[in-house]
């Protein structure tokens, strides 16, 4: 039996030391051996102080009380131990038993477990710290943990979230950690909306991998109100920023049309040059646009683009506009005086507008300004320089404007230095199409929309039309579409186009009425003579009224008639308009 408990008492992990009531040895088992680094044979039978310099076994005997959990120094490690006295059935003390380990493992342990705790400490405070919401899923797709942000951006708290699936929060879209758990790959930037307001994310997810075995999904959201705002910021500092400068570049002249690109090459060779250029084109065929890319393409691109529509003031305001006016030039003139858009202009661009509707007045000290280059304040008589490039633009014929007397031919001939015609969009129906995906693009961003196509039999109805307002109108037309449309719709439908029906039949009976109009004309001045000559008198009238126009110049109206020099003179000598 004694060596039973000998076999069991070395078996155990504790060391242990038993002495009787003279402090004699009587167990030394392998584990206290080997902390003691003594013979646990050899030792027994000997003075427990000979063998342990520091024990407390002789204090218990002579005290009878117990020490637990007691640490202590024994030759290079550090012990725990518990001492207690060993008593027979009277309650005497015969003996006393010490029973310790080695504590140092558990001391790094305990270690490890604190800096485990530290590190987690770290983590969680990163964790509830970053401002991107995020969202921990098992690999079944139930919530384990989201951060205080995801409950800021989507409303939904840890009851709501831990323990439900992942689906839970969705408002739309799909889930990414679906995504994630079934396919094992990461998801990049996928918006969709979530939250009790339906609120739209950027999701970025990943799958976590422990021991090669998929084991959940983590996801980062990232709440694109702020982003939006931000955007929007920058949007409006844009706006302001284009305020003082031109907005569009060459690169938004969209279409591919030979009339409209060969009006871009000629505008890019007259922003190259300080000559004045005259936009010409009907309404809503985008001079303006032309305006703004020529000055951003120019050497004063750095300096004011200032626009002016010259129809849209009366001549005394557009006077005080133009020109400025010193204090007390009439009633209500501010306190100083004010400077005009020439002045503003200077070294810049002014854009003049609708340069054809100007009364004479106005066009006699317009023709000052260009001619002298400076100008003098309305009740002012100081001349101010300025150092102006002037683009002008009109869908009036100025030619027949001057032929009749309305427009003064030396002004002409100042604002027409280099004409730039710009063809109607019924003309170059084939850009049509890229133009409607570019507004569809631009309303997008205005409206918040998603719209991404146009069927083909509602393309075909833009198509048919002809467009008389051009772009402008075009523009509109594609707005109005647009709004027509459902918010979850992506498609422009015949049934979301405003009553292009009714325009294009007003349209036809507007050109049936201008061609009877024509014939009603024409039949009126007959006088019973051929084609051949009604088409040579009224050749001769346009070919008189071009050089009247280009001041005799005839190779700049060959240029303008689209007809060599050569067969200018041609014409001329067999029309005899000339001797």
């Amino acid at each position: 039996m004694k060596k039973e408990i000998e076999l069991i008492l070395d078996a155990t992990h504790d060391a242990m030391i038993a002495v009787n009531k003279k402090g004699v040895i009587t167990v030394f088992n392998k584990a206290a051996g080997m902390l003691t680094g003594q013979d646990s044979e050899a030792v027994i039978g000997k003075p427990i102080e000979e063998i342990v310099e520091n024990t407390r076994l002789p204090f218990i005997l002579k005290t009878g009380i117990s020490e637990l959990n007691q640490r202590q120094k024994l030759r290079d490690t550090v012990i725990v131990t518990n001492r207690m006295p060993v008593r027979n059935e009277k309650d005497e003390i015969i003996g006393a038993i010490a029973v310790f380990r080695d504590i140092s493992e558990v001391m790094e342990l305990a270690e490890e477990i604190t800096d485990l705790k530290e590190m987690q400490g770290l983590m969680t405070a990163i964790f509830d710290a970053t401002q991107d919401a995020i969202s921990v899923v098992d690999q079944n797709g139930y919530g384990v943990m989201i951060n205080p942000a995801y409950t800021r951006i989507t409303g939904y708290t840890e009851k709501d979230v831990v323990g439900r699936h992942c689906t839970v929060d969705m408002s739309g879209g799909d889930s990414v950690h679906l995504q994630v758990l079934e396919t094992g790959k990461a998801v990049q930037s996928t918006r969709i909306r979530t939250g009790h307001m339906k609120k739209e994310v950027l999701v970025e997810a990943a799958p976590i991998i422990v021991n090669e075995e998929l084991r959940g999904s983590v996801a980062v959201i990232h709440d694109l109100s702020e982003i939006n705002r931000l955007l929007g910021e920058l949007d409006q500092a844009k706006q302001i920023i284009r305020n003082l400068e031109a907005k569009y570049t060459f690169e938004d002249i969209k279409g591919r049309h030979s009339g409209l690109l060969v009006a871009v090459e000629k505008a890019r060779m007259a922003a190259e040059t300080p000559a004045t250029i005259i936009l010409r084109g009907e309404s809503g065929t985008g001079k303006e646009l032309f305006a703004h890319a020529i000055h951003n393409a120019s050497a004063r691109r750095y300096n004011q683009f200032v626009r002016v529509n010259c129809a849209a003031l009366t001549e005394s305001l557009l006077e005080s506009e133009m020109f400025g006016y010193d204090e007390g030039a009439f009633t209500g003139a501010a306190k100083g005086g004010r400077m005009g858009l020439f002045e503003r202009a200077d070294r810049g661009t002014l854009f003049m507008d609708e340069i054809g509707e100007i009364s004479l007045t106005m066009q006699t000290k317009l023709l000052r300004v260009l001619q002298e280059k400076e100008v003098i304040r309305v009740g002012g008589s100081k001349s101010i320089p300025v150092d102006v490039r002037v683009i002008s633009a009109t869908n009036v014929d100025l030619e027949k404007a001057v032929a009749e007397g309305s427009f003064r031919k030396d002004l002409y001939y100042r604002l027409n230095v280099f004409p730039i015609q710009i063809p109607p969009l019924r003309d170059r129906k084939a850009d049509i199409p890229e133009l409607v995906d570019f507004l569809i693009q631009k309303f997008n961003q205005e409206y918040g929309r998603n719209v991404s196509d146009i069927s083909d039999e509602a393309m075909e109805s833009i198509w048919a039309y002809d467009w008389p307002g051009n772009i402008r109108e075009l523009e509109n037309f594609v707005g109005r579409a647009i709004i027509n449309m459902k918010i979850a719709e992506k498609t422009i439908n015949s049934s979301h186009l405003p009553a292009l029906a009714q325009l294009r039949a007003s349209q036809s009976q507007k050109r049936l009425n201008k061609e009877y109009e024509k014939a009603i004309t024409v039949s009126e001045h007959l006088d019973n003579r051929s084609l051949d000559e009604l088409m040579a008198e009224a050749e001769a009238r346009i070919i008189k009224a071009t050089l009247v126009a280009c001041g005799g110049n005839r190779e700049m109206a060959a240029e303008q008639l689209s007809i060599s020099v050569r067969s200018l003179y041609y014409k001329l000598k067999k029309l005899a308009l000339v001797k």
